[in-house]
C-alpha cells in the first residue's frame, strides 16, 4: 500500500518543510507508514523525521513538534476492503438499480471500524490484521455478532466458513481490545431464547465488549423472502428480555451493557426510556438513543417571543414524526411563525422503511409539492450524502429548490438546529 499526500494545507508544518501533493510518504521516526492510522500513531513525538518518495527519489525531512500539532497534511483514502458474506439480510443487496456508486460498497474493514465505526463481521480478518489492531490497540471496534451460535450466525452471513465469534472475541478481548457489538434482530432465526443465549455468552467479556446493542432489521420493498420484519410482538417480547438482563448486568457490574434501538420501541408501541438510560450514547449512530437525546434537548431550548413573520416546512419519516410534532407545537407559538411538519412516506424503499435518513428527494418532492405554504423548506442533513447537497437518488438541493419555488436548507438534526434554521438559514431577503 502506498501513503500517498493528497492534500497540503497552507501555513501548516507540511507546507512550510517543503512537502507537496502527490509525495508518498515511506516512514515516519523510521516506521513504515501504510495508511491514515500509521500516520495518526507515528505523528506523537515531538521530534519528527520524514521519509517521503518524490517521484523517483527519497527525501528526508526532519522537524522538532513540541506541541504536537497537526502537521497540515492529508492522506489518499485507502482502498476499503470488502465484505466477502452474503448476509441474507443486507441492506446493500436490497437496494436498486440508479443510486449513488458508494452505496453499493459493501465494507468490512477494520480500519473503517476504528475510524468511523463501521460494523465489521471479523470474518476476512487476516493474522498480520489481527496482530496490527493487536500491536496498535485499534479499538474500540464495532463488531456485527447477531448470534453467538455459530450455526445460525453462518446461516445469517450466508457463510458456511465463517470463523467462531467466540473464538475471535475471546482473542481480541484477551489483548484488551475493546468492542461494541450489535445484534441485528431478524424473526425466527436469532431472536427469543437465542437472542438470551448470545447476551449471556457476549456479557463475559465484559468490560472489553462495552455496549450490546439490539437493532430490528431493516427490509426494503426489493426484498424477497429469506427474512420477516420485526412484529410488535416480537418487540415487545425482545424488550422485556433485554429488561430482565439490564437489571442484572447493572446490579453486577454497574453498568447494564445491553441497549435497545429506538425503533424497537417504536414498533412495541412503547414509550421510550429517559436519557439517562443510555449510558455514554456509544451506538447512537446505530439508532440507540437518537430520540431520547431529542426529546431531552428539546426541555432545554430557549424560544423567542417574537420572530420576523416567517412561513416555514420542515420534513421527517414516519417514525420520528410524532415527536417532532410535538417540538413544533411549542414553536408554533413563537409569534410570528408559521411551521409545517410534514410526513414523508418512502415510496422508494416502501412503507417499512419509516427512518428519515433513508428519504429520497423524490419523495420529498411529491410530499412537499402544493402541500404547505411555506417560503422555506428545511431538510434534516441525515437525508444528504456527507459533506455534499445529495440525496440517496442524485437529487440535489438544488433540484428541490428549482421545482418547489422555495428555497431549502439542510440542518442538524437536532431541536437547537431546527431554530437555527428557522431564525437564519430561513431568513427573507430583502
Amino acid at each position: 500500500m502506498s501513503a500517498i499526500i493528497n492534500h497540503i494545507s497552507e501555513g501548516t508544518i507540511a507546507h512550510k518543510i517543503g512537502l507537496k501533493k502527490g509525495d508518498i510518504l515511506l516512514s515516519i521516526n523510521n516506521t513504515p507508514v501504510d495508511d491514515v492510522i500509521d500516520y495518526m500513531f507515528q505523528t506523537t513525538d515531538g521530534s519528527v523525521k520524514l521519509e517521503v518518495q518524490r517521484e523517483d527519489k527519497k527525501q528526508i525531512f526532519k522537524f522538532k513538534n513540541p506541541d504536537h500539532s497537526p502537521l497540515g497534511f492529508e492522506l489518499k483514502s485507502f482502498r476499503t476492503k470488502t465484505c466477502r458474506n452474503k448476509c441474507i439480510f443486507c441492506f446493500v443487496t436490497q437496494l436498486p438499480k440508479g443510486l449513488r456508486k458508494p452505496l453499493y460498497l459493501k465494507d468490512d474493514d477494520y480500519r473503517m471500524s476504528f475510524l468511523f465505526g463501521n460494523y465489521i463481521t471479523l470474518t476476512n480478518l487476516s493474522a498480520k490484521e489481527k496482530k496490527r489492531i493487536i500491536e496498535q490497540r485499534l479499538s474500540p471496534l464495532y463488531v456485527s455478532v447477531h448470534s453467538t451460535n455459530n450455526e445460525i450466525r453462518n446461516k445469517l452471513l450466508g457463510n458456511a466458513k465463517s470463523k467462531d465469534i467466540l473464538q475471535e472475541l475471546q482473542e481480541l478481548t484477551s489483548h484488551k481490545i475493546r468492542m461494541h457489538v450489535q445484534i441485528v434482530l431478524c424473526p425466527g432465526f436469532n431472536d427469543g431464547e437465542e437472542l438470551s443465549s448470545t447476551i449471556q455468552d457476549l456479557q463475559r467479556f465484559y468490560p472489553y465488549i462495552a455496549s450490546i446493542a439490539v437493532v430490528p432489521v431493516g427490509l426494503t420493498r426489493y426484498k424477497k423472502g429469506g427474512v420477516k420484519p420485526v412484529s410488535k410482538e416480537v418487540a415487545l417480547k425482545t424488550i422485556e428480555t433485554i429488561k430482565k438482563f439490564r437489571r442484572r448486568l447493572k446490579k453486577r457490574h454497574g453498568d447494564p451493557l445491553v441497549y435497545v434501538a429506538d425503533e424497537l420501541y417504536l414498533k412495541a408501541d412503547l414509550p421510550l426510556p429517559p436519557l439517562k438510560d443510555y449510558g455514554d450514547l456509544s451506538q447512537i449512530e446505530n439508532g440507540v438513543g437518537m430520540v431520547p437525546v431529542f426529546l431531552h434537548d428539546a426541555k432545554k431550548i430557549k424560544f423567542p417571543k417574537k420572530i420576523s413573520p416567517a412561513k416555514v416546512a420542515v420534513v421527517t419519516g414516519a417514525s420520528f414524526m410524532p415527536f417532532l410534532q410535538e417540538f413544533a407545537v411549542k414553536l408554533n407559538a413563537v409569534e410570528g411563525l408559521e411551521l409545517d411538519v410534514l410526513k414523508v412516506d418512502n415510496k422508494f424503499f416502501g412503507p417499512s422503511v419509516t427512518v428519515a435518513g433513508l428519504l429520497t428527494g423524490k419523495d420529498i418532492l411529491r410530499t412537499v409539492m402544493g402541500k404547505t405554504r411555506a417560503d422555506c423548506l428545511l431538510i434534516p442533513n441525515v437525508m444528504l450524502r456527507s459533506g455534499v447537497d445529495l440525496f440517496l437518488d442524485n437529487v440535489t438541493l438544488n433540484d428541490l429548490e428549482e421545482t418547489l419555488g422555495m428555497n431549502v436548507k439542510a440542518i442538524e438534526p437536532t431541536p437547537a438546529g431546527l431554530l437555527r434554521g428557522i431564525m437564519d438559514d430561513c431568513k427573507r431577503e430583502d
